[in-house]
């Protein structure tokens, strides 16, 4: 296994640093936040065009058929700049999906569109506050009419597509909605990061058409969210070495007692431990990164793995920004405050920490078995 990435995948990683530190310095992500926008506009069609919406997708349904192993880079740039935009639920889920499970005449009526960033699509598990499994769902699919709720959605009130998992005749099944359409209503939800929306969606008798296998959508929703947990694994990793850059920074110009508070032991010793942290996750996420583009049967561990892995990281990074910048580090006017909130949303969009550890668990004790 080569855990080295080629000179063209460090190129477009680097492509797309520059591109971000261009187009979305943390003054964008702040914007947002403080307005009643749910993303940069400006932010997502320079994205599109730089192609990265279709990075995985072939070329044939609208992509640029690069690969996961350059998708998972530019996500770990897009968790650096705390890009304000759409794109985990889009690229990570709702694309991934219909590419996956979508019939071909569904991909090329979708896909192009989602390339392009002329549609935004997104995912809908959640029925509430807490964990759920997807066989636990109760929005209900019966003669091609959706019934229910849904909440919290990523991007629910900017998407135009929505890959909603269903209770279908008595199975588990994955449903493409139409969120434009009738019998759909939305409503932008209070976001403990408002940087990234999210929002109830009400289905009354909602068109709807079965993506996938019928009754196969609790095995097709477990798989997306292996795959999309590798891809927003490398974006919190890129916000956790973000976080603990300018912490850094921050701590060698800070003086006390005549000295940069970057020389005292203690400090020194806890950002060590972030290091620590964010190497584990990195080290988790290549691993990951390989079974992803391989499709290793390995994935669904390793998706675990990094989940938790990355997740931590980022939360730790975040918590430890905002002690280490002392009080300044609470205020509005600093920035900690972004990485922590976007810290928290990662960790919980798709599965708390506490459900992949405990599907880890089940990866551990089938492998035994095996």
């Amino acid at each position: 296994m080569n855990l080295e990435f080629s000179d063209d995948q460090k190129f477009i990683q680097q492509n797309a640093r520059q591109f971000l530190a261009e187009h979305s310095s943390l003054e964008v992500c702040r914007k947002i936040l403080e307005s009643d926008e749910s993303h940069d506009a400006a932010l997502w069609k320079g994205v599109a065009e730089m192609g990265w919406l279709g990075a995985a997708v072939p070329e044939a349904y609208g992509g640029t058929g690069l690969g996961y192993l350059e998708l998972v880079l530019i996500a770990q740039e897009i968790g650096r700049a705390l890009a304000p935009i759409p794109f985990a639920s889009s690229v990570y889920l709702a694309t991934e999906a219909l590419l996956h499970f979508g019939s071909e005449e569904q991909k090329k009526r979708y896909l192009p569109k989602l390339c392009s960033g002329e549609l935004i699509g997104t995912f809908a598990l959640h029925e509430g506050i807490g964990d759920i499994e997807p066989s636990e769902v109760a929005v209900e699919l019966a003669g091609g009419k959706l019934r229910g709720e849904k909440l919290p959605v990523l991007d629910g009130d900017v998407a135009g597509i929505g890959i909603v998992v269903v209770k279908d005749a008595g199975a588990t099944s994955l449903a493409l909605v139409d969120l434009n359409g009738p019998g759909v209503r939305r409503t932008k939800l209070r976001s403990f990061d408002p940087s990234r929306s999210q929002a109830r969606i009400s289905f009354d008798g909602a068109t709807a058409e079965v993506l996938g296998k019928p009754g196969k959508g609790a095995e097709q929703a477990e798989r997306l969210l292996d795959r999309a947990a590798v891809m927003m694994g490398f974006e919190q990793i890129g916000g956790a070495e973000r976080a603990l850059e300018i912490t850094r920074e921050y701590t060698l110009g800070r003086y006390a007692f005549g000295r940069p508070i970057a020389s005292f032991q203690v400090l020194k010793h806890r950002m060590a431990d972030l290091y620590a942290n964010n190497q584990i996750a990195l080290s988790n996420g290549y691993y990951a990164a390989w079974a992803l583009s391989t499709g290793n049967a390995e994935l669904p561990l390793a998706a675990c793995n990094v989940r938790v892995a990355a997740s931590e990281a980022f939360v730790k990074s975040s918590q430890e920004m905002i002690q280490l910048h002392g009080g300044v580090g609470f205020t509005w006017e600093f920035d900690c405050h972004l990485f922590y909130r976007r810290a928290k949303l990662l960790s919980l969009v798709i599965g708390s920490p506490a459900a992949w550890r405990e599907k880890l668990i089940r990866c551990l004790e089938s492998h035994e078995a095996a």
